[in-house]
């Protein structure tokens, strides 16, 4: 089963770049979008032999997730049941046989952290909706979660240190989360690759140098690690600032 996760900085932007050759070279079972930037109804998905689902911001043009799958799920919840955290279309949940499937698109904690407190919040009560998951059958977790969680993670660890998604807050958050019973795919079956990150800056030529981080992330519940046939990061797509991830697995 291939999955593949792609923060596209508004879709309807992607859209108008190589968002269908993408779709369609990658051939995912499942293919899960953030930061969509979009209502439900704005945009009409060419998309034969998919089911569409979409968890939209109460804001226009802000943040929203979307799941495009082949296969039907037995349910779809939107939000993690919290109202102030589910006013701004994060979490899509998708269920299936056999796992669920989480498509998160995690709160940034914004230029001078002004939302970091907010963060610390949303991450709790995120974790918590995960492990409650995980008790009734194993969890996949994919999106972007706006945060490069070790020093391999990104290029300048040192002059970041205590940027927005490398701050030692943000870092223990995901700590914790991994900590509660999951896996981050990649740095499973890479725990030394180097210089291979999911996001670049706009500014300074960040890609062409490669001045990135790693935010995006596929997450599977550590009793599907045996499971886990790879993950790929796709750095040669373009069309968004984020490249898209990818989890292959044998379920």
């Amino acid at each position: 089963m291939k999955l593949v996760s792609w923060n596209v900085n508004g879709l309807r932007a992607a859209v108008g770049k190589n968002f269908y050759e993408a779709f369609s070279g990658l051939g995912a079972d499942v293919f899960c979008l953030q930061e969509t930037k979009l209502q439900e109804g704005q945009i009409e998905m060419d998309l034969p032999g998919y089911s569409q689902y979409w968890n939209c911001a109460e804001k226009k043009g802000y943040s929203g997730t979307a799941v495009f799958s082949k296969a039907e799920p037995l349910s779809v919840g939107r939000g993690i049941g919290i109202e102030e955290h589910d006013r701004e279309g994060r979490v899509l949940t998708l269920e299936y046989p056999d796992f669920y499937l989480v498509d998160v698109y995690v709160p940034n904690s914004q230029e001078g952290l002004k939302r970091l407190a907010y963060r610390m919040t949303w991450e709790d009560a995120f974790r918590g909706y995960l492990s409650e998951l995980d008790r009734k059958k194993a969890v996949i977790v994919c999106g972007d979660m706006n945060v490069a969680h070790n020093e391999i993670d990104i290029k300048n660890p040192a002059s970041n240190r205590m940027n927005p998604g490398f701050t030692d807050a943000e870092r223990g958050k995901m700590t914790e989360l991994l900590g509660a019973g999951f896996t981050d795919t990649f740095r499973f079956l890479y725990p030394d690759v180097r210089d291979v990150y999911s996001w670049w800056s706009y500014r300074f030529s960040a890609r062409e140098r490669n001045t990135g981080w790693r935010i995006d992330y596929f997450l599977v519940s550590d009793r599907l690690r045996p499971a886990v046939k790879d993950a790929i990061i796709h750095t040669g797509i373009y069309g968004s600032d984020h490249c898209p991830v990818e989890l292959d697995i044998e379920l």
